[in-house]
């Protein structure tokens, strides 16, 4: 087994760790630490963050839904910025962050989730599959011969595409979209320093300012795209405030493509290591739809998600969260855990206890769980029924942001390219 204590230290008496999330052995394979801890305590207090946090798949399944955390904070701000209590260098952030439904609680959370929810259903994501196909072909046809780096060339793109076309806002305003989606969840990740906060800002501000414009737009002239039927959904004679609109859509841009270009990046890396022709995990839509599920158990792109203690609770036996505490819930050990899955390090995708809380679950579930699902099926296929030779070009490389668990880039030779 790799040796940790060089960087990794955990105190059983007191159940604290240290360790940096920067710390490079770490965000490479976070999964030897994972282990180590699975057998030594699935609960522990994690020093560089300053919080409790647990990652036994059975606790991480039951506080996603345990309503007495949330994600508002009851202290009425998100966090504290890196420079103390002041924020008046995040007003454009913050106000995108207080319309939020991912940042709030019932009633205001279930009133925006069900507005949203019924606009983004009637799109009905398994009529996009076609759509999805489709693009991911014409992305295939634009690799150049021999070696390509896939996260620019497919798997950004790709996500990016259906978001905007969904949403009715212009293709090509994709990479600028991209950046600004960045800028702002760079807002999430340990350390942060007062230049990204500016940063996530302006980005807010930008973003904010051009999504307003495009509602004004559909106002005076609707069409048959989600930001429309954001406009007009209605529930009980209520409608989405301008503001809480924009923060809706901006919330599905970024999250409609973040999490499955890291996905998506993962998966391919995670198949490639199997050896062998990769068609075999994609031969029919039941060995296909299993073959994503294990990609999302196996290397998940998001893992930690934080919450608030509403009350005091005695969380775990021994282990007690006061009012206004954040707790941390980390999706990527909890679809590790040895006590709910048979060799949890190998990739199974025929694997019985298929299961993994990669989006989450209680009432905060990824509302775009069904189009990422679609996607990755869709994608995955369609990439290796083209290019069944495809080999990796060099060891890819984790970025240094192991909170979003994604590759910094995935070169790879094509081979033959077999014709759509």
């Amino acid at each position: 087994m790799t040796d940790l204590t060089p960087w990794l230290a955990f105190d059983p008496s007191t159940r604290r760790l240290r360790l940096d999330p920067h710390e490079p052995a770490f965000f490479q394979n976070p999964y030897a630490a994972y282990a180590f801890m699975h057998g030594a305590s699935n609960v522990f207090f994690w020093e560089e963050f300053g919080f409790w946090c647990f990652g036994g798949f059975d606790d991480v399944s039951r506080l996603l839904r345990d309503r007495r955390f949330g994600r508002q904070n009851p202290a009425g701000i998100p966090d504290r910025s890196s420079v103390g209590e002041d924020r008046t260098h995040l007003s454009s952030f913050d106000g995108i962050e207080a319309n939020s439904m991912l940042e709030l609680e019932p009633p205001v959370h279930t009133r925006l989730r069900t507005l949203v929810n019924r606009a983004f259903v009637s799109r009905q994501v398994e009529r996009l599959r076609p759509r999805v196909e489709a693009l991911a072909n014409e992305l295939i046809d634009r690799f150049e011969p021999g070696q390509v780096d896939l996260l620019p060339a497919f798997s950004s793109p790709l996500p990016i595409t259906i978001i905007a076309e969904m949403l009715g806002v212009p293709v090509e305003m994709g990479s600028q979209l991209l950046d600004w989606s960045h800028r702002m969840v760079a807002m999430y990740m340990h350390g942060r320093t007062r230049e990204t906060e500016e940063t996530a800002n302006r980005a807010a501000h930008d973003f904010s300012d051009f999504l307003r414009g495009y509602v004004a737009e559909r106002r005076k002239k609707p069409g048959d795209d989600l930001l429309s039927l954001l406009i007009s959904a209605q529930d009980d004679g209520q409608k989405l405030s301008e503001d809480e609109l924009v923060s809706s859509a901006i919330l599905l841009l970024n999250a409609g493509h973040e999490a499955t270009v890291h996905q998506t990046g993962n998966a391919v890396r995670a198949i490639l290591a199997q050896g062998g022709d990769p068609r075999r995990f994609f031969s029919t839509p039941q060995t296909t739809t299993a073959t994503v599920e294990e990609c999302l158990r196996f290397d998940a792109p998001l893992h930690m998600f934080t919450r608030y203690a509403y009350e005091e609770i005695e969380v775990v036996p021994g282990i007690l969260v006061r009012p206004g505490e954040t707790i941390g819930l980390l999706l990527g050990m909890a679809n590790h855990d040895p006590a709910a899955f048979a060799e949890p390090l190998t990739f199974r995708p025929d694997r019985a206890d298929q299961k993994n809380v990669s989006f989450g679950a209680g009432i905060h579930f990824c509302i775009g769980a069904p189009l990422a699902r679609l996607e990755l099926q869709v994608s995955l296929k369609t990439l290796f029924d083209r290019l069944p030779r495809l080999h990796l070009a060099e060891q890819p490389r984790f970025r240094d942001t192991w909170h979003f668990h994604g590759l910094e880039r995935l070169a790879v030779h094509t081979g033959t390219m077999i014709k759509a």
